[in-house]
């Protein structure tokens, strides 16, 4: 190896490089992995336990939090304001079109198969038809969307509050950086004891991932932020950093074992250690060139469908396959055959409508590739 090539392992990403990435191709894989991760989990069986792919959900939600809070700095530094009409046309045509419609055709399905009522579709119904998919707390057809409805009401308010601090003469970043830090103290000091035994409480704790992504996103768009972290960017830390999390993702169960068995205790520490994760994906190095591949590039893209139509394909999958690798994999597979038909005549014309909308009202600007819900 060349001396060239052994200072460019060390050299650390610059923050005008940062600023200069209008897209994040790495990120879209850890959509992928985290979809996946997911669905391994529900239908992989006992052997696939040790993942604990359940908490990949948290990693959507840093990720959530830190895109579009990302998307919403870099356009008041274009554009001097943030539109939160620009980002509620966003939203709703990239989330609302998919989800609609497969809760449409679960809802088909459990009609025609006469189990309406037993299968308690009915009874969560009006929660689902106003995203307070969260709150249902019994199992339904339906199940995953749950994330849905935490990312949804977070929408309401995180970008609100972006644009109301906006208009702060002064530290402005301080203030929001205030913000964010008092939501997470807030809920690891308070919330959090009171979560085994209160459902508010466990609630909360996914909204501290989504503020932790913010947290993150806010540091590196600020230049003396980004000088705090950027150590972690050269491609060698970076690397290091993306082998801890596999070590971290492979001992959540003992993790949260240590804690007292409850796995509202680990979420804090696993959404830490995704925002760093996050910081080894936007950097250069053996970590984004992997997550940046086209075989996950191709699965992210599709992550936000397969993750919602996961429970249809199981049933797809389930007549021939008992829980385990095979119907876990076979069910992915199923989940992103239908995403892929999803993407192809819903989702990407929904989200094309949504920015010709904002087109004829605002001019077009450079975009970072836009946050996907959870599902």
């Amino acid at each position: 190896m060349s001396d060239l090539s052994r200072r460019s392992w060390w050299r650390p990403l610059g923050h005008a490089e940062y600023l200069a990435s209008s897209w994040f191709p790495g990120l879209t894989g850890v959509r992928a992995l985290a979809a996946v991760a997911v669905v391994f989990f529900h239908y992989g069986g006992p052997v696939m336990d040790r993942l604990q792919g359940w908490i990949a959900v948290q990693l959507f939600f840093v990720l959530s939090g830190f895109l579009i809070t990302t998307l919403a700095l870099r356009e008041e530094g274009r554009t001097g304001r943030i539109s939160l009409r620009g980002f509620y046309v966003r939203r709703v045509f990239r989330i609302m079109p998919v989800y609609f419609l497969l809760l449409a055709l679960t809802t088909l399905a459990v009609l025609l198969g006469g189990t309406y009522q037993s299968s308690r579709l009915a009874d969560a119904m009006p929660y689902y038809l106003v995203f307070g998919n969260e709150l249902v707390d019994y199992n339904t057809p339906y199940p995953t969307s749950w994330s849905l409805g935490v990312e949804e009401k977070f929408y309401l308010v995180w970008p609100a509050l972006l644009v109301l601090t906006s208009f702060a003469r002064s530290g402005k970043t301080a203030l929001r950086l205030l913000l964010g830090v008092s939501a997470v103290l807030g809920v690891v000091l308070f919330a959090l004891p009171l979560a085994p035994s209160h459902t508010w409480a466990s609630l909360s704790v996914h909204y501290c991932s989504l503020v932790i992504g913010c947290l993150l996103a806010m540091t590196l768009h600020h230049p003396r932020g980004f000088a705090l972290v950027r150590p972690l960017t050269s491609p060698v830390v970076a690397t290091a950093i993306g082998c801890g999390f596999v070590v971290l993702q492979f001992s959540v169960g003992p993790l949260a074992k240590a804690l007292g068995g409850h796995w509202q205790f680990v979420v804090p520490v696993y959404a830490a250690g995704s925002a760093l994760l996050l910081v080894a994906v936007v950097s250069p190095g053996p970590v984004r060139n992997l997550l940046s591949s086209r075989p996950l590039t191709f699965v992210g893209d599709r992550s936000y469908a397969l993750y919602l139509a996961q429970t249809g394909a199981a049933g797809v999958t389930g007549w021939l396959l008992p829980s385990g690798i095979a119907k876990a994999a076979a069910t992915t597979g199923v989940a992103l055959l239908f995403a892929c038909a999803l993407g192809r005549w819903v989702e990407r014309p929904a989200i094309a409508y949504g920015r010709k909308l904002l087109e004829r009202r605002t001019p077009a600007g450079p975009r970072v590739e836009a946050a996907a819900g959870a599902g």
